[in-house]
């Protein structure tokens, strides 16, 4: 029923104190809820505190180190060479005939005689014979007109010959001298001939492939068949501009260049094996490069350098002198210049640096080191300036190899 205050609705005692109870149990539930969700929380934090204080902390990374290292080094010059073979033969046919076999495999090492090619035979052998058919005639008519001049000789005292019957025999006898001579020669070109045919090495070297095969003609017009190299000795060239070759008097003595020690580096800065010496130097400055030419002679026993292989030539000069040598894996660029890291105190530590030449797989350090820093060669990822870190000797050898 309507109330007559502001229409409010009573209700019945029984049904307020239900209403009342269901609104006290909404509010415990929800009291209920926020205590679990609070609880919870506490409980996660707690279990983050815990994992974060029995996490063990990170090790110390792992690093790789040499020591730097003083040692007397030579003072070099750097210049671009030429490889060339001492000898060089291009080996060609000097007779023109069918190629009957190629006796050699290509890129052997040959030994001066050994058979080449062969060059059928068969017309120069019947020249040779035809030659020898001619000279016996030849000799034979000398007898006869050796025969005819002495009894002409004979008679012409007795007058039962004249003077020009004698003169006549003594031409005949001295023409048929000559022919012997001339088929003795034809004799001598037709057995050279013949032995053309059989072409041979002049020379110990390694011999390239061959340009014509079997069953073709060859001949003195058939260009080069084959090229052969020797490999033991080597020179090697190379152009010296005259403020190098100044510097180059003023170490050694004068013209001399006997002290001066030569190395060569290949294309992959590995280094040759073998020490050379200048053994020339150009008498004439080349005009549009203003360069002397210099020759070094290499031994060259395994065959490591190739004729016509580009190098690079330090040449070595003046007293050698102390200086720090460093692994090249070490140094590190940037922006600055070059550095490496060294371990100071179980630490990490930059040092700048100024690198100079290259000795195989290390460099000249000019400046930065004094020698006896342990520098991190492997492990360098991960160190950063100021990082703790665990150091271990690498088993480098430094210097020249």
């Amino acid at each position: 029923m309507k109330s007559l205050f502001g229409g409010v609705k009573f209700l019945p005692r029984r049904d307020v104190v239900a209403e009342v109870d269901d609104e006290l149990a909404k509010c415990r539930n929800s009291i209920g809820w926020l205590c679990l969700l609070t609880l919870l929380a506490i409980i996660v934090l707690c279990d983050q505190n815990l994992s974060a204080q029995t996490q063990p902390k990170e090790s110390a990374p792992h690093v790789s180190t040499v020591n730097a290292a003083r040692k007397p080094i030579a003072k070099t010059h750097d210049f671009v060479g030429r490889v060339e073979a001492i000898n060089r033969v291009e080996v060609r046919a000097r007779v023109k005939g069918y190629l009957d076999a190629v006796l050699f495999k290509e890129g052997d090492l040959v030994r001066e005689g050994a058979p080449l090619y062969q060059i059928e035979k068969g017309l120069f052998e019947a020249a040779v014979g035809q030659a020898e058919g001619a000279l016996e005639r030849s000799q034979a008519a000398k007898i006869l007109t050796a025969a005819q001049l002495a009894r002409a000789e004979e008679l012409l005292p007795k007058g039962a010959t004249t003077v020009v019957a004698r003169d006549q025999a003594l031409a005949a006898d001295r023409q048929a001298q000559g022919e012997i001579i001339t088929h003795q020669a034809d004799l001598n070109t037709a057995k050279i001939n013949l032995g053309y045919t059989s072409i041979s090495t002049p020379i110990t070297g390694r011999i390239g492939k061959t340009n014509v095969t079997k069953g073709n003609v060859v001949g003195p017009d058939s260009g080069v068949l084959a090229i052969i190299v020797s490999q033991d000795p080597m020179h090697v060239m190379f152009p010296v501009s005259q403020r190098e070759f100044l510097r180059f008097q003023e170490a050694g003595n004068g013209m001399d260049t006997s002290g001066l020690k030569v190395r060569l580096r290949f294309a992959d800065g590995a280094h040759y094996n073998h020490v050379g010496q200048i053994d020339f130097v150009d008498v004439t400055v080349d005009r549009s490069t203003d360069t002397v030419l210099v020759r070094a002679t290499f031994p060259n026993p395994s065959g490591g350098l190739i004729d016509d292989q580009l190098v690079r030539v330090d040449v070595e000069s003046g007293t050698p002198e102390e200086k720090v040598l460093i692994p090249q894996a070490a140094l590190i660029a940037d922006q600055e210049g070059t550095y490496v890291f060294v371990v100071e105190e179980g630490k990490a530590a930059v040092r700048r640096i100024k690198p100079g030449g290259e000795i195989g797989a290390n460099v000249v350090v000019e400046a930065g080191l004094s020698g006896g820093e342990q520098i991190i060669v492997e492990g360098l990822q991960g160190v950063r300036a100021g990082m703790p870190v665990t150091a271990s000797p690498m088993p480098v050898t430094l210097g020249r190899t």
